[in-house]
């Protein structure tokens, strides 16, 4: 499985960005990650291969919203109301399993990354 993630930029505190991550083909669940400098990757939501299911990291929750699209073999990650604690490289991951884990060890499959900077 090969991973496209694009949408991420500047952004000033309080905005709003949406990050999508195209997969070459049929995928389990999936998930976003970011990685701050000198900082270790980090959960920030995933989804569960039916889109039924979805997981937040406490820091992101009522701000960011992550969905999918099957038909189109796409994950997106809504995010607003930016922080500038936010600024990070985000990651999409896929998992071929039946959970969705908050660790980045247990996913398989990864982007390359996209970069996110929110301004105060």
């Amino acid at each position: 499985v090969q991973l496209q993630a694009s949408g991420g930029g500047l952004v000033q505190a309080g905005g709003s960005l949406r990050l999508s991550c195209a997969a070459s083909g049929p995928t389990y669940n999936m998930a976003w990650f970011r990685q701050a400098p000198g900082k270790e990757r980090d959960f920030v939501a995933g989804i569960s291969r039916n889109g039924g299911n979805t997981f937040y990291a406490d820091s992101v929750k009522g701000r960011f919203t992550i969905s999918r699209d099957n038909a189109k073999n796409t994950v997106y990650l809504q995010m607003n109301r930016l922080k500038p604690e936010d600024t990070a490289v985000y990651y999409c991951a896929v998992r071929e399993g039946a959970i969705v884990p908050d660790t980045a060890s247990r996913y398989d499959y990864w982007g390359q990354g996209t970069q996110v900077t929110v301004s105060s």
